[in-house]
């Protein structure tokens, strides 16, 4: 396998090859759209209760858009090579400024435009492509967490305006994550550089409303520690704005911890139960909680569906990060016509 790591000016990607591989414009590919109708065909007895309208637009041109990043699963383009399956993702590294709060803007390095970056998904046994183009003004890189050989493990840099290539298979399956692995690797992670990486096994879950809800952490005067926290890069924002469920329907929770400066958080689910699967590595439920608790780059499959309507809250079990953003509500809708996927955890 060519080593396409751009360490040296002679290994610079020149535009017109980026423009060639379509990654100079930074855009999310068509593909994904598919991908995610024929999905939607495969498990077209999960319902998904309509977003409000200010849901859909709040944030609409903010990096941190809460809403978007719920069920919004990138399978990037699919190609066949020498009968494999590729599947081929663009991320481009940028900055961009967020608001915290009314009074509170912070600067940060954003993956395609959003923070958290976009979700990859692939299947145990895929080939993986990502083509990386770094314009976030320092250098930067991305390290998959998975089994991949040496040359692809991200932790060489990448200079600001030039890119790379990262290949490898798609394994094992589970729910990981990428990030960027430039030190101080706790700034580049806590800045924005970071997003989910899930590898589907090979014989499909049960069908079930799926969600992803990052943990994150902000550091806004450099102390080394977090004055603001969030689920999927905004503070408060499922309090304003609650996740809508499916009463009794089966909901699939991929959670990740990244907050940096906490050695560890906790999740707890209101009112309810959830069946989990540590690092989404097994499909059967190792044990059921209502708190779990998960040190930083953690993350696991956590299960449930509720038995009665209403608002329930989710939340980290430390106030402090609780009550500095790290704070949403699921909203449980009642459906005249009970959906099919309804199911009990097996």
């Amino acid at each position: 396998m060519p080593n396409n790591f751009a360490l040296g000016q002679e290994n610079l990607w020149s535009r017109r090859q980026l423009l060639k591989l379509g990654l100079a414009g930074a855009g999310v590919t068509g593909a994904t759209a598919l991908w995610h109708m024929l999905n939607a065909q495969s498990k077209s007895i999960v319902k998904i209760p309509p977003m409000e309208a200010i849901a859909q637009t709040t944030a609409l041109k903010n990096a941190a858009n809460p809403m978007q990043v719920l069920r919004n699963f990138d399978y990037g383009t699919v190609k066949q090579e020498n009968g494999r399956t590729i599947r081929e993702f663009r991320l481009t590294a940028g900055t961009s400024i967020i608001q915290l709060n009314s009074v509170v803007s912070y600067n940060i390095w954003d993956l395609n435009g959003r923070i958290p970056g976009p979700t990859l998904r692939a299947k145990q046994g895929d080939r993986v492509r990502v083509l990386f183009h770094n314009q976030a003004g320092h250098s930067h890189s991305l390290h998959f967490h998975g089994v991949h050989p040496a040359e692809m493990d991200g932790i060489r840099p990448v200079s600001n305006g030039s890119a790379t290539i990262y290949e490898f298979d798609a394994e094992p399956y589970g729910v990981h994550l990428y990030h960027c692995h430039i030190e101080p690797v706790t700034r580049h992670i806590a800045k924005g550089l970071y997003g989910m990486f899930i590898i589907d096994p090979p014989k499909p879950r049960p069908p079930a409303d799926e969600i992803a809800l990052i943990m994150a952490g902000y550091d806004v005067n450099d102390d080394n520690r977090n004055e603001f926290y969030a689920f999927n890069g905004q503070p408060h924002y499922y309090m304003d704005n609650p996740i809508r469920i499916y009463q009794n329907q089966l909901i699939r929770l991929y959670v990740l911890n990244i907050i940096e400066f906490d050695p560890a958080v906790t999740f707890h689910l209101h009112a309810n139960f959830f069946d989990v699967y540590p690092t989404g590595m097994t499909l059967t439920p190792t044990h059921k909680a209502d708190v779990i608790t998960m040190g930083i780059a953690e993350r696991h499959i956590l299960e449930f569906s509720f038995r009665y309507p209403g608002k329930y809250m989710f939340h980290p079990h430390q106030d402090a990060i609780a009550e500095n953003g790290c704070m949403g509500n699921f909203e449980v809708v009642a459906d005249s016509k009970k959906p099919l996927s309804t199911q009990k955890n097996s």
